[in-house]
């Protein structure tokens, strides 16, 4: 955004608050609070009655904040701690928030936390998927998830090595996309909030964990969630935990009724399954936020991704190719290039 454009959207930012009468605000008090992968952002500023509120930016028309409004509210209905949204412009993408703090579940993970967090999360993700109905979300269809996919070729491969596959080379990548697809599309179908991890959750002291980015919320399949929240891109377990929370997960996930998979070494393998593709598509967007949005801060957590790739690879007889093409194409990565 160009210097006068961003006056000219803090300038708008500041008089739309100017009219908020309830709750009342101190406008000259508006901060930062964050910012994420996408065009949004987001603004801390007081009120007059001692409490802290957020502003999301999310400005047309390369953001929508209706999906997050509609998705809002769908989630408050069930119980689920999102924030409560105040006053609303969708036309100019603005929208006054409840604040949920500012301890997000990364900055409180430790060995010391992590159960009771973790656990915390999945009751909340459990009714989440325990409330499911179909028609309600888009639908995370194949063609979706393979667009996902491709984002691995073209933004990693291609431009962050520098890589042009062969075609031999794609064929086989295809092949595991294929084998990955059919194992992900024949899952139960649930509600998926698509980023739930530890960026995007919240510690609170009531009603934990605070749910935050859910507005790309989709229909689709049961072990995304789960996936996300332990294999996480920016904080790693030892598989041993890891296992142990997924099998709690699948424990209470019967007990209340979800269609997971009876027998726990066949659920475990939609799991690893549904995590490689979230992994590949998690490089892939990792290098394009770099070399396409100048977001490098994300480069330092591909290597952590990768090795979630390898080590998912590398159990599986199917996927075993996807681990040569990756040996293949870091020897011949140009030298210049990050090669992780």
């Amino acid at each position: 955004m160009s210097t006068s454009s961003e006056n000219q959207r803090m300038s708008d930012i500041h008089t739309w608050l100017a009219t908020i009468n309830n709750p009342s605000l101190n406008v000259d008090s508006l901060r930062p609070a964050s910012a994420d992968a996408s065009f949004r952002r987001y603004f801390r500023i007081d009120g007059q009655d001692g409490k802290t509120y957020i502003v999301m930016d999310a400005p047309q028309p390369a953001e929508d904040v209706r999906p997050f409004i509609s998705i809002a509210e769908l989630l408050t209905k069930m119980n689920l701690s999102v924030p409560d949204i105040l006053a609303q412009d969708a036309e100019q993408g603005l929208l006054l928030l409840t604040d949920l703090g500012t301890t997000t579940y990364f900055n409180a993970l430790n060995h010391d936390t992590a159960h009771k967090l973790y656990m915390d999360a999945v009751d909340s993700l459990i009714l989440l998927q325990t409330q499911s109905r179909p028609d309600v979300l888009p639908e995370y269809d194949r063609e979706f998830m393979l667009r996902e996919l491709m984002i691995f070729p073209e933004w990693y491969i291609a431009k962050h090595l520098g890589v042009t596959l062969s075609a031999a080379q794609t064929e086989s990548l295809h092949k595991v996309f294929d084998a990955l697809l059919a194992n992900i599309m024949a899952q139960p179908q649930v509600y998926v909030h698509r980023d739930y991890h530890s960026r995007n959750l919240m510690v609170l002291d009531k009603g934990n964990p605070g749910i935050l980015d859910f507005q790309g919320a989709l229909y689709g399949p049961l072990t995304y969630d789960l996936v996300s929240l332990l294999r996480d891109a920016y904080v790693q377990w030892d598989e041993e935990m890891v296992l142990d929370w997924a099998i709690r997960y699948w424990e209470k996930a019967r007990r209340a009724g979800l269609p997971v998979n009876t027998d726990v070494d066949s659920f475990y393998r939609d799991f690893e399954f549904m995590g490689l593709q979230r992994h590949l598509k998690v490089l892939g967007i990792f290098a394009r936020l770099s070399h396409r949005d100048g977001k490098d801060n994300y480069l330092a957590d591909m290597p952590l991704v990768m090795d979630y790739v390898r080590k998912t690879a590398n159990r599986y007889h199917v996927l075993i190719p996807l681990l040569r093409l990756l040996d293949e194409i870091q020897e011949t990565a140009p030298t210049f290039g990050y090669t992780f």
